[in-house]
């Protein structure tokens, strides 16, 4: 079950604001972090911010377009040290992340969809979303957050928010805590946005 929702009845918030705010406040110099969708590059470069210089951030995409463009918003500043890129499924975390690091990722960002101003067709799976969370919550640390914002209001986006709400539900709560945040008056096609502490 989850164990807390927010509802924000009378204002709306930003999510991306919401998850960075909260992937901050648990992010250190030197942590490891984990960027599942990195689209154009925004939260990639958010998280190797709050890591530098001494962290590293891995980056997920299956678009070539997204990895290039997320390469490009890095160019030459000294973050680009900090930065591993995978043209390849968040489904694949497991394999692609060094093996050493399995139980030192200390944040996960997930932001669901398709990739803004490209195809909309494209968009991320299910069946690869929930491999890829259960993947993240394997090799998390403890005290370590993984976020999610997913788009019920897209074409198969209904389906995978349902299906990543039935994945938190199951969670074992001595081990995850588990939040949902709206971004306004609860709506089934309102965005929203997953957050999931490591407690052991």
């Amino acid at each position: 079950m989850l164990n807390a929702t927010e509802r924000m009845t009378n204002k709306r918030i930003s999510l991306v604001n919401a998850a960075h705010n909260l992937i901050r406040e648990r992010l250190q110099p030197g942590d490891n972090a984990i960027d599942a969708t990195v689209g154009n590059g925004h939260d990639t470069l958010f998280l190797a911010g709050c890591i530098a210089p001494s962290g590293h951030v891995y980056g997920f995409d299956i678009q070539q377009a997204a990895i290039d463009a997320t390469r490009e918003k890095f160019g030459q500043t000294p973050l680009s040290a900090s930065l591993t890129l995978f043209h390849a499924s968040h489904a694949d975390m497991a394999q692609k992340i060094p093996p050493p690091l399995h139980g030192k990722i200390n944040a996960v960002m997930f932001n669901l969809g398709y990739l803004p101003g490209s195809d909309k067709s494209v968009i991320t799976r299910t069946d690869s979303t929930l491999g890829a969370l259960t993947a993240a919550s394997r090799i998390l640390a403890v005290n370590g957050l993984i976020t999610l914002l997913a788009y019920p209001g897209h074409p198969g986006g209904d389906t995978e928010t349902e299906q990543v709400t039935k994945w938190c539900e199951q969670l074992d709560s001595r081990q995850f805590a588990v939040n949902t945040l709206y971004s306004s008056e609860h709506k089934d096609s309102a965005p929203r946005l997953f957050v999931m502490g490591k407690l052991r």
